[in-house]
């Protein structure tokens, strides 16, 4: 009796061991550093599940003899069988990017992964560059290089980044009324070999995602450790230098990492009144892993810059001989700005089920810009020299917590968030000024305090291939203006709440094509002093937009992504920097197609390509008045890379982008480009020598250009006409890398 009993309960604590139940485990890398976006797929019982920001995975009804496949892009797929219920640790080994390993279904995200492709292949090395990574996305330079870039995507003038979301490591790089334009976005502070992922999305279709995102969305993260240090040195033309040093500072410490980096930049330009410009950044991160695998997160960060600009050139003194295209009419302009950043996050495991991300943030920013648009149209004494000058504080914090569950066949996962954005703005300022130095009107001046406090909800309901994602998210602002100009003190304050609903299909039709429907509204929030000025009407202008699309894998190692897309804006009011005054901009549609590829020719060879075809018009307009100025309605980059073949890597690009109307009529017209980039690099054993050159043909392209009413001193009446602000001609520089 005693033996039957006892055969009993081994049998009984056998079939306990093997039944199906969670299974928790971590994957690193070979230098002990976790791994995001793992993918576990459980064999027998084929359910899947992805690593987390801390390499950590949980996969539901997985028992002892279960075989796991894990893989990564870039990584050699590992096959384990379970032994144990305990937690498991896996190790993936790092090897070169072969496309025909990816499966779309496998993918948590294929556009990041895509990104991290091109990361990969072509590393950054400037912050335009940084940029330029999102595919169908334009910028222009035109203040010297220490203004924020003008930005064009999906046949928008972005301007500065008035319809496009940007955040580095979850703090928000948009600057809400600002001196200069609402969505100021300066991403100078990024010292690019830092950064380490880019995600980004098209339309307002992500409920983590808030103000400015009606074009789309750009985050940034920077590298959480260094494989190894690096000290680099760049000379070129035009008098440019630059410097990196990225130093490793605890190499080798369990569960710890943490390394600075810095940058200082300096060069003149192509410009015959040189920009004497010069940058000096710095970066630092420190990360730490509990004994639960939770992450804590520091970085600080410090940069600031200053410039001297030629300002942009009327055309018809270029093309009368009086200037060259380097020349300038006023080039006093110019300008300085900097910017602090902490920021800590916190990325921690609940429970089995639940995760929490979080952080908290505080930027100071201050920013002077000098310019000259019209040059003696207003004062023909003194000219039209403006000044726009502010001084900021943010802060800030994020939180995000995630539950997955199994109900039944259906797979659930729901995220939800609260986050909360105050700035204080003092001596928002707009000034007419003369030589930088002497002020001759103040036309704005004052303070102000906006509050953004948000609320999300996301929801995804796996069944089988379909996953179907609604969402909502809910936003709180709160303007405060006092005007400085004012005889009496008073303070003008509107508060104003919008909803913004999204759903969003996503069907696996095979193992290499996925198939979406995004929909949902977005939304801008106009300058705090627009909004008191119009009594809080048109505060939160919606955008609503759709994308049909697919991810394909026709070929082992083609991938190609395409999608039809519509959105429609809202009426709207933006206040104009430049000016001090409030323009109602109407109701206007876009709607296009974007197609990209990605195709590996063999180990060391690799084609990309994005183009995007778009069309936008106002709305309430005649047939003919109804073009939306500076918008593009083609656009196309492409590029061949080497990367490993021996010694040696580089790359070929092309960017291309079409003529469009520069005013409503369409009787102006910016015209179009075609810019050729190389770089070609050879390592030798821990030094690499680098040769780059921007605008290989040496094409006379002008960079940004805009319809522009101006009046020269010797001029009687006013003209409109492109004022511009030239490209880089053809520019060589040489560079020196030793890694320690």
């Amino acid at each position: 009796m005693k033996k039957y009993v006892l055969a009993v309960l081994i049998f009984g604590c056998l079939s306990l061991m093997a039944k199906a139940q969670n299974l928790k485990g971590v994957v690193f890398n070979e230098i002990n550093q976790p791994l995001e976006a793992v993918y576990i797929y459980n064999v027998n019982s084929e359910y899947h599940a992805h690593t987390s920001e801390n390499g950590v995975f949980v996969i539901n009804n997985t028992k002892i003899g279960d075989s796991l496949r894990v893989g990564l892009l870039g990584y050699r797929t590992k096959t384990i069988v379970v032994s144990q219920t305990k937690a498991i640790k896996i190790v993936l080994e790092e090897k070169a990017f072969q496309l025909d390993e990816m499966i779309i279904e496998e993918e948590l995200n294929t556009v990041s992964t895509i990104s991290r492709l091109d990361l990969n292949i072509t590393p950054v090395n400037s912050s335009q560059e940084v940029l330029r990574k999102v595919p169908g996305l334009f910028i222009g330079q035109h203040a010297g290089g220490g203004k924020a870039e003008q930005i064009f995507l999906r046949g928008f003038d972005v301007d500065h980044g008035t319809d496009i979301a940007i955040s580095v490591d979850g703090m928000p790089v948009n600057m809400v009324s600002h001196a200069h334009g609402q969505g100021y976005s300066d991403l100078h502070f990024i010292i690019p070999e830092t950064v380490n992922k880019i995600d980004f999305g098209k339309g307002g279709y992500y409920a983590d995602q808030g103000d400015f995102n009606t074009a789309g969305y750009v985050s940034f993260k920077t590298k959480d450790y260094l494989k190894e240090s690096s000290i680099s040195f760049t000379a070129g033309q035009f008098n440019t230098l630059r410097t990196v040093g990225m130093f490793d500072l605890l190499k080798n410490t369990k569960n710890q990492n943490a390394y600075l980096a810095t940058e200082y930049i300096a060069t003149d330009g192509p410009f015959e009144s040189p920009q004497n410009f010069n940058r000096i950044n710095l970066f630092g991160k420190y990360v730490v892993f509990s004994p639960e695998n939770d992450k804590i997160t520091l970085t600080a960060s410090h940069f600031t810059s200053r410039w001297d600009a030629s300002g942009q050139i009327p055309q018809r003194e270029v093309d009368n001989g009086n200037i060259t295209r380097f020349g300038a009419i006023d080039d006093t302009e110019g300008g300085n700005t900097e910017r602090t950043n902490f920021n800590i996050t916190l990325d921690k495991y609940i429970s089995d089920n639940t995760t929490l991300s979080a952080n908290a943030f505080y930027s100071h920013y201050a920013f002077e810009l000098y310019s000259n648009f019209t040059f003696f149209l207003e004062d023909p004494v003194n000219g039209d020299q403006i000044k726009q000058k502010e001084n900021r504080n943010i802060f800030g914090a994020n939180t995000a917590i995630t539950y997955n569950k199994n109900l039944g066949d259906t797979e659930f996962k729901l995220t939800s968030g609260l986050g909360i954005r105050h700035d204080i703005v003092d001596d928002v300022e707009l000034s007419r000024t003369a030589n930088r130095k002497e002020t001759l009107e103040i036309i704005q001046l004052g303070d102000i305090n906006q509050t953004n406090i948000n609320a999300f909800v996301n929801a995804e309901f796996e069944f089988g291939k379909l996953k179907i994602a609604p969402a909502l998210r809910l936003d709180y602002f709160k303007f405060l203006y006092s005007d400085a100009l004012q005889t009496n003190y008073t303070t003008q304050s509107e508060t104003k709440s919008i909803v913004s609903p999204k759903l969003n299909f996503f069907y696996n039709a095979q193992d290499n094509l996925q198939l979406y429907l995004k929909s949902g509204l977005g939304f801008h929030s106009n300058d705090a002093r627009v909004v008191v000025a119009n009594k809080g009407e048109d505060i939160l202008p919606r955008s609503y937009g759709t994308d049909l699309g697919l991810v394909w894998k026709p070929l082992p190692k083609l991938v190609v992504n395409y999608a039809l897309w519509y959105l429609y804006l809202e009426q709207e009011f933006v206040y104009v920097g430049d000016a001090g005054i409030v323009e109602p901009s109407g109701k206007t549609r876009r709607y296009g197609m974007d197609l990209g590829l990605r195709y590996q020719m063999n180990d060391w060879l690799f084609l990309d390509a994005d183009a995007t075809v778009t069309n936008a018009r106002s709305i309430n307009e005649a047939d003919g008045q109804d073009y939306i100025p500076l918008a593009p309605d083609f656009t196309f980059t492409s590029g061949l890379s080497i990367t490993d073949l021996g010694k040696f890597s580089g790359g070929l690009r092309v960017r291309y982008l079409d003529e469009r109307p520069a005013n409503e009529d369409n009787s102006i017209i910016a015209d179009g480009y075609v810019v050729t980039d190389f770089n070609l690099n050879y390592k030798l054993n821990k030094v690499t020598l680098g040769l780059t050159i921007e605008n290989l043909f040496d094409v006379a392209w002008n960079e940004t250009q805009f319809a522009t009413e101006s009046r020269l001193q010797n001029e009687a009446q006013s003209v409109e006409e492109i004022h511009f602000t030239p490209g880089t001609p053809f520019f060589i520089r040489g560079t020196v890398s030793y890694r320690f």
